[in-house]
C-alpha cells in the first residue's frame, strides 16, 4: 500500500491536463469580460445615433 501511495504522489501526468484547463479557463473569462465590454460601448454607441436621428428628423 505504502509503494503505491508513493508512486501516486510522483505520478504527474493529470498535472498537465489541470494546468491546460486552468489556462483555457483563464481565455474564457478574458473572453467574456471583452464582450460585456464590447457590448456595453456598442449600445451607448447605437443609443447616441439613435437620439441624434431623432433630434435631426425632429419626431
Amino acid at each position: 500500500m505504502i509503494d503505491f501511495l508513493k508512486k501516486l504522489g510522483r505520478d504527474t501526468r493529470g498535472a498537465t491536463a489541470v494546468e491546460y484547463g486552468l489556462i483555457l479557463a483563464l481565455i474564457f473569462l478574458a473572453m467574456v469580460g471583452a464582450v460585456q465590454a464590447l457590448g456595453t460601448e456598442s449600445i451607448a454607441m447605437w443609443t447616441e445615433v439613435s437620439s441624434k436621428v431623432t433630434t435631426a428628423t425632429g419626431a
